[in-house]
């Protein structure tokens, strides 16, 4: 249950998870949750029939679990250096001609706002609207960007194709 609320609730598509820190510490997880079931230790211990005491503790562990995991996903996706991954590969893409001039500038708006308007492409890549258009398209062809239409805003996906490039502490090269 507590791994199905946080995924919902901190919405990392997936990338960020509880299970991997219960499961290396399932014999303590185990035992704390059995502890919240215990009947109230003395008058000290809450105010209801089950131990407040025990659920603090487990609540303590649940918490303690979350930052070590975080801080276990942030040293394999470094996410200070994401942002020059991206950028970079962006670059080569534009140099190779795979990716239209100033596809750069998009993904680094998008990467800024978390999301981009469609409506503020072409003053992002300074060109016409059918030039900007161009660009939202061949990135959205590359699946590194996604929209749930054509007309809502634009945001930052992450292909499985480019995993070990973007995050390469996350995903083992092929």
């Amino acid at each position: 249950m507590s791994h199905a609320t946080l995924l919902e609730s901190v919405d990392s598509g997936g990338i960020w998870s509880i299970a991997r820190g219960l499961a290396r510490n399932v014999a303590r997880y185990k035992g704390l949750l059995a502890e919240c079931d215990m009947t109230r230790r003395n008058d000290l211990d809450g105010r209801g029939h089950l131990s407040e005491e025990a659920l603090a503790d487990f609540t303590r562990f649940m918490l303690e679990i979350c930052i070590d995991q975080v801080i276990f996903m942030e040293s394999l996706m470094q996410p200070d250096q994401l942002r020059a991954r991206i950028l970079l590969w962006a670059e080569e893409q534009v140099r190779t001609g795979d990716l239209p001039a100033k596809s750069g500038n998009v993904l680094e708006a998008v990467l800024y706002r978390g999301e981009l308007p469609r409506s503020d492409l072409p003053s992002i890549v300074t060109v016409g609207e059918r030039q900007a258009r161009r660009v939202a398209a061949a990135l959205l062809d590359k699946n590194v960007l996604t929209s749930e239409s054509s007309r809502a805003p634009l945001r930052l996906a992450f292909p499985a194709t480019l995993a070990s490039r973007w995050m390469p502490g996350l995903f083992p090269d092929r």
